[in-house]
């Protein structure tokens, strides 16, 4: 399969004349080995995985002989099974001048990151890769930062062919992982059904101390039927037959293993009783469909749940936008007690950009009606809108657009 080029390969090489240590952290199978392999070939960089049993039980037990094994340069992979390695790639830091000496990857953030803020804390830079983003598969990157302005949103559009509705359901059906980007209909599922039972599963017993699959599997099922709604920890808990504080765990170990994203509730102290409930999506929106059976592309499409997936496509290439780009930007989404709703507030520089987002090609533009309370509150506020299926930004008013999906 031929390489696909990353958006976080910018910032990793930034990173690795930074810092000494980078770890790439991120769900399985997203592409963290393939990506770091890339750009380690023509080096001396030694390559050693930790899923291996006999180089996990060297560096378990022997971290010393571990690294006279295996010298650095080194990329070590799937690196949260042996966190005795942290102290001593610490101890060799401080012998070593040059930057980028250790390149690592880790899927189990759950457990791992405790161990790496405590241990090599000002020694390490951290980044995330998720699946495949639909820019990244199209190969397209966007030079300008996205502020939502229409001559930011015009700039892009020149490089991309129209919003296409069915085009955006296969992204969303079929996911980000790159093993599947070929894969006919029936081998999608059957690779999904595999990454469930030999890595999810697997690391939900190894990492999370699971002991009851089969009730797990099951709250995982309830998470893709609620995605892109508030997390109900009731109804999780219900679903699969265990305690609610069992259930706010399970989530925050799918959290930590890179399968789902919580959104979380915008706080201001101007606005009053807001919601403090986080909103519940999938890193993967294949996985989502997987799990909810939607067995191809169409019956997800047109059926009552397409609202739902679309919301989540766009929060997740939103959430991918900002974590490969040079500006870094805050998401949350906006709920009082009302049950007024923002789906999403982008907080880049200071400023609010709220959006609505709608999977109509032509949505009612009183949505933007809403954001008037930014104004009531004095919160300072940027360009924002509607992100919908439109061809083409279309201006609202001076400050809130039409924005089409693909244009983020």
């Amino acid at each position: 399969m031929q390489y696909i080029t990353r958006e976080l390969e910018r910032k990793f090489l930034q990173m690795d004349k930074f810092f000494k240590v980078v770890l790439v952290t991120g769900a399985r199978q997203v592409g963290k080995t393939t990506m770091l392999k890339h750009l380690a070939k023509g080096t001396n960089r030694t390559y050693v995985s930790l899923d291996d049993l006999m180089a996990r039980e060297l560096a378990q037990s022997e971290p010393a002989l571990f690294f006279q094994t295996y010298k650095p340069p080194i990329l070590i992979d799937e690196v949260q099974h042996a966190p005795q390695l942290f102290e001593h790639i610490k101890l060799m830091c401080e012998d070593i001048e040059e930057t980028g000496q250790f390149w690592l990857t880790g899927s189990g953030q759950y457990s791992m990151m405790k161990h790496v803020r405590e241990t090599l804390a000002g020694r390490i830079g951290i980044l995330e890769l998720y699946s495949l983003s639909q820019r990244e598969k199209n190969g397209t990157f966007f030079d300008s930062p996205l502020d939502f302005s229409l001559d930011t949103l015009q700039e892009r559009q020149r490089l991309l062919p129209p919003n296409d509705i069915t085009e955006v359901f296969e992204h969303i059906w079929r996911g980000g992982m790159p093993q599947v980007l070929e894969a006919d209909e029936e081998m999608r599922q059957e690779y999904y059904s595999s990454y469930v039972d030999t890595y999810l599963m697997r690391d939900v017993a190894e990492l999370g101390g699971v002991t009851d699959l089969a009730k797990f599997m099951k709250l995982l099922k309830a998470c893709a039927a609620l995605t892109a709604e508030q997390v109900n920890y009731a109804i999780l808990a219900q679903a699969a037959d265990i305690s609610q504080p069992t259930a706010k765990d399970w989530v925050r170990l799918l959290e930590g293993l890179g399968i789902i994203y919580l959104l979380q509730p915008y706080s201001h102290n101007e606005l009053k009783r807001l919601v403090k409930t986080p909103k519940l999506y999938f890193c993967d929106t294949g996985l989502c469909a997987y799990l909810s059976m939607w067995l191809t592309r169409d019956t997800l499409m047109n059926g009552a749940a397409s609202g739902y997936y679309f919301e989540n496509y766009v929060v997740i290439e939103l959430l991918k936008n900002y974590a490969y780009g040079k500006t870094k930007a805050n998401l949350c989404y906006y709920r009082d007690s009302n049950a007024k709703e923002i789906d999403v507030f982008v907080e880049l520089n200071g400023f609010v950009h709220p959006l609505e987002i709608k999977k109509s090609a032509a949505p009612n533009r009183k949505e933007i009606k809403k954001y008037e309370l930014l104004d009531k509150a004095s919160i300072p506020r940027g360009c924002g809108g509607i992100v919908c299926m439109c061809d083409s930004p279309v201006p609202i008013d001076e400050k809130n657009l039409f924005i089409p999906s693909n244009l983020i």
